[in-house]
């Protein structure tokens, strides 16, 4: 089967990562149907895909459950797996719903794969590892959770699950997938809405607020472009040898979000400030950060020859443009 005759399903298609990954994959000529029940995802970020696509490009507006109960017809050769509960305020606030939604829409994206034949790529997180044994991140790790009575755990133990869901699948009814653990992926779409720190920054530094630093700022997170992340989401769902295996994705580049946000300023032009807040004032009493949370890409490198190729400044420079901003300063990348 060429690549233009391909049918593929997006779950999560109108989200940050998946609308940049819908229009690569239209772009390599395949029909998109895009599902998702908008709950953190935004339709306008579809709009440019549409207008190019026509009809090759098909939006339902529902959970992965619902519309595999009523899409009897479709019959798909890849599934995308994004949609998810994303960021740390909304994992917090709605811990119940959030793991309902991993675990649940997962379980019927796996059917869905598996009643297809289809191909699946399965979105995780760097939340898998845990307090992290050592650093950088491996695949290979063994994993140590805080307790079940800190909420802030279960988007970690949802995300786990869902990967022993999917292996199992794997093992059981010769599912072909992949799994992707997203380290910090970031640019042009993203929000800040629910605790995302680079969009929240730059939405500070272009209104003149402060910089909001959880923390004493010293812990240090790894930030890869999307643009970056999207192809190589679908070389590795193509790659023979890439199936049944857990990656990492995303640059292995840290720096502090103290260093991050005085980047931020820098980029933008910002006349913002700093200011520093206690992570039990932003999340609740008994909070846990983790100091640094750092990928090993060794194996991502291996099998696809993945490097992140758009810098850090050239991504700030370009979310604050999505972001309409006057006050950003050109950007030679």
């Amino acid at each position: 089967m060429t690549t233009s005759t391909k049918h593929i399903l997006v779950t999560g298609g109108s989200g940050f990562i998946g609308s940049h990954l819908v229009e690569q994959l239209l772009l390599q000529g395949a029909r998109v149907v895009v599902v998702d029940d908008l709950s953190t995802g935004d339709i306008r970020n579809l709009s440019g895909a549409k207008h190019a696509a026509g009809e090759r490009l098909h939006f339902i507006s529902n959970t992965v459950t619902h519309a595999f109960a009523t899409l009897n017809v479709e019959r798909f050769d890849e599934i995308y797996h994004l949609a998810a509960a994303v960021g740390v305020r909304l994992i917090v606030d709605h811990a119940r719903q959030s793991i309902e939604t991993n675990i649940l829409e997962t379980t019927a994206a796996i059917r869905w794969a598996i009643r297809d034949r289809a191909k699946l790529l399965i979105a995780s997180s760097s939340e898998v590892y845990g307090k992290g044994i050592r650093v950088p991140f491996s695949e290979t790790d063994d994993v140590v959770f805080g307790p079940t009575t800190s909420s802030r755990w279960s988007y970690g133990y949802s995300k786990a699950l869902d990967e022993f869901l999917t292996l199992a699948a794997v093992s059981e009814s010769n599912l072909q997938t992949v799994i992707i653990r997203f380290f910090n992926t970031v640019g042009p779409r993203q929000r800040g809405d629910w605790g995302m720190v680079l969009p929240r920054f730059i939405q500070a530094a272009l209104t003149g607020k402060p910089l909001e630093v959880h923390g004493d700022g010293s812990q240090k997170r790894c930030f890869c472009d999307v643009r970056d992340v999207a192809p190589a989401l679908i070389q590795l769902l193509r790659s023979t040898a890439c199936l049944g295996k857990v990656f990492n994705m995303g640059s292995d580049e840290m720096i502090s979000m103290q260093e991050l946000a005085e980047r931020v300023i820098r980029v933008t032009g910002s006349v913002s400030s700093i200011q520093n807040v206690p992570h039990e004032k932003v999340f609740g009493k008994g909070f846990e950060d983790l100091q640094v949370r750092q990928p090993s890409l060794e194996r991502i490198r291996g099998a696809i020859g993945f490097t992140p190729l758009i810098s850090l400044d050239a991504t700030i420079a370009d979310i604050a443009r999505s972001l309409g901003s006057a006050h950003t300063k050109e950007y030679a990348a």
